[in-house]
């Protein structure tokens, strides 16, 4: 696909496709928070488990047990 359609049709494969031809990965991640709302940022960080309540392990214990016992219940390890 030509870089203009692309980019008009998937610019996310066209952000992608930028990073894989030498651009700084860091500096599209950069624009795109920077252009992102407080609200989008930590939407797309809880969405992709990259958000305190995901990765805080000081966290107090809520009674509940964690993913990998709830499948170790089922058989799972992980």
């Amino acid at each position: 696909m030509r870089t203009t359609e692309l980019f008009k049709n998937d610019p996310r494969d066209y952000a992608l496709e930028l990073v894989e031809d030498g651009f700084d990965a860091k500096d599209i991640l950069l624009a795109a928070i920077k252009f992102m709302s407080h609200d989008d940022v930590r939407e797309m960080l809880d969405a992709n488990e990259l958000s305190p309540r995901f990765l805080d392990e000081d966290e107090e214990d809520d009674g509940q047990p964690t993913w990998e016992q709830e499948w170790a219940d089922f058989g799972e390890e992980y």
